[in-house]
């Protein structure tokens, strides 16, 4: 079905996160937002709207540029984090709050030029650390984001 890569339409996704109704999220350890597992954009943007501080501007900049980025993208929030994907490819990217940065996962980021700079125990993996004084690169991102999308997702 259009709209997540689980196979779970958009419309059901937001009809769940009505039923939720407007419990403001639990942050956990080093500010992440605990979000219920959950597909479509509705539940990442309950994460982003959580995330706190200077982190909440970050997270909708990314997902924006995300969206721009990679037309048709699926979204969903899996262990406490947003994922982003393409149906019938799998995930390619997923960002998650700690206490002073937000680490942004590319799953297949070894194949990526430029090669994102932070390294991974799993070996295609690689990550960019946003802070909150750090320049985004909002070219570079996009970029990279561009790539990931064309690549084969993860299936978790």
């Amino acid at each position: 079905m259009a709209g997540t890569i689980s196979g779970k339409s958009t419309k059901v996704a937001r009809k769940a996160a009505a039923k939720r109704g407007a419990a403001k999220p639990k942050l956990l350890s080093g500010g992440n937002p605990q979000i219920a597992k959950e597909y479509g954009d509705a539940p990442v943007q309950a994460y982003i709207a959580a995330m706190p501080g200077w982190k909440r501007e970050i997270g909708r900049r990314l997902d924006a540029l995300i969206t721009r980025s990679a037309p048709g993208v699926s979204k969903a929030v899996k262990w406490n984090s947003p994922f982003y994907g393409l149906e019938g490819q799998g995930w390619f990217l997923s960002f998650h709050c700690f206490k002073k940065y937000i680490k942004v996962a590319f799953f297949r980021g070894t194949s990526l030029r430029p090669v994102p700079p932070g390294t991974s125990k799993q070996k295609e993996v690689r990550y960019l650390d946003l802070r909150e004084d750090d320049e985004f690169d909002e070219a570079q991102i996009a970029a990279w984001v561009k790539q990931a999308s064309r690549l084969p997702g993860e299936r978790m």
